[in-house]
């Protein structure tokens, strides 16, 4: 009797037994819900490095002025305006220039009249000296007074020229395609012959222009291999060098003004942007990371980074500096455009898919890169 009721308590038994085994089968085979991560990307490490302030500019900025003084009648171009070869930038006064103008060319009639009535007399004395009614003496005096004239012609017809160009010159031209870049006169204003009335960024190579300080720049020479960063696409580093430096500082600033170039094909720069030149001795900017998104693991250390294809993380080995206070330099193995996990890097795992957020819990849409090089990546939020 006592056996009849122990067996089918066993069987009960065995089989809940294997039903909470199948249940827990179940769930283990559900894919896991991706957590949310705190991410963040790699900050500039400016105490490893100068970093100067600059401006995209021009290498050729000519300052453009009138050939001729005068008051300023219309000016037909504003900064920024982009201008052709050629186009009138602006006008002078031209009342004066016409009068010059009209009384070279009567200089010139009354030298051509001279000149003519002078070879008629030189022609008919010389046929009177054939028939020795004339002295030579005579004769000389007349060929005199028309070498004399003729040198008043010339000296009439080269004084219409200048007339004819000061009035050419009354008008203010381009010599090059470019942009504005300043103005420095208005219409109505009276100029002085070559006074700036505007300065003109031809278009072409592009620099940045840095000031460099007084007890620093016996450290730096002409084609020193510097970085270059736009403030408007932080985290794009570019490859420059120093082109220019100036032999004497500024007498005001204690400045010596530098000039950094580089290939604007790759940068893309415009006239007036802002820009940071990054001096490290080498070709790249170094990045820093905080201590909390760094983890070691058999004397390798490595970040978690978050892959922008399907969120999921990558275990990355980085090459890092001297430990700082709060933060850590990358020598290597990371890019200024990637997502690491900032905070809880014990928790996670390969491949293990997350929710990128930023410290307002506000989730971050991950932009893939165009290309190897890596691009900016877009908060969604």
């Amino acid at each position: 009797m006592f056996r009849s009721v122990l067996v089918p308590g066993l069987v009960l038994a065995v089989v809940i037994g294997v039903g909470l085994q199948a249940c827990s089968d179940a769930e283990s085979n559900k894919p896991e819900a991706p957590r949310p991560a705190l991410v963040t990307q790699p900050l500039s490490d400016d105490a490893s490095q100068d970093v100067f302030p600059g401006e995209v500019r021009a290498r050729y900025e000519p300052e453009l002025g009138f050939r001729i003084g005068g008051k300023i009648s219309e000016r037909k171009v504003d900064v920024g305006d982009r201008v052709s070869k050629g186009q009138v930038l602006a006008t002078l006064d031209t009342d004066d220039v016409r009068l010059q103008l009209d009384a070279a060319r009567a200089r010139m009639a009354s030298a051509q009249a001279d000149h003519k009535l002078a070879k008629s007399e030189l022609e008919r004395y010389r046929a009177l000296l054939e028939r020795k009614v004339v002295s030579r003496s005579q004769f000389d005096g007349i060929e005199s007074r028309f070498d004399a004239s003729v040198a008043q012609l010339r000296q009439a017809r080269a004084n219409l020229n200048v007339a004819r160009n000061q009035a050419d010159y009354a008008e203010l031209k381009a010599p090059r395609d470019g942009v504005i870049a300043q103005r420095l006169a208005e219409a109505g204003q009276v100029v002085a012959a070559g006074q700036p009335v505007f300065v003109l960024a031809v278009d072409g190579d592009r620099e940045v222009r840095i000031d460099l300080p007084e007890q620093d720049v016996g450290r730096f020479s002409i084609g020193m291999p510097v970085a270059i960063e736009l403030w408007s696409r932080q985290g794009n580093v570019f490859a420059g060098k120093i082109r220019e430096l100036s032999p004497s500082a500024d007498p005001r600033s204690r400045t010596f003004e530098a000039w950094v170039a580089f290939d604007n094909d790759e940068v893309g720069a415009e006239l007036g942007q802002s820009a940071r030149v990054f001096v490290n001795g080498g070709d790249a900017r170094l990045l820093s990371i905080p201590l909390s998104a760094l983890t070691a693991d058999e004397g390798e250390r490595y970040v978690w980074v978050v892959n922008p294809q399907d969120s999921t993380l990558q275990k990355t080995p980085v090459k890092v500096g001297p430990y700082q206070e709060q933060t850590v330099p990358v020598l290597a193995g990371l890019k200024a455009d990637d997502w690491i996990v900032a905070a809880g890097t014990h928790l996670v795992r390969q491949g293990q898919a997350v929710i990128p957020v930023d410290r307002q819990n506000r989730q971050i849409k991950l932009t893939p890169p165009a290309d190897d090089s890596g691009t900016d990546t877009d908060n969604a939020e």
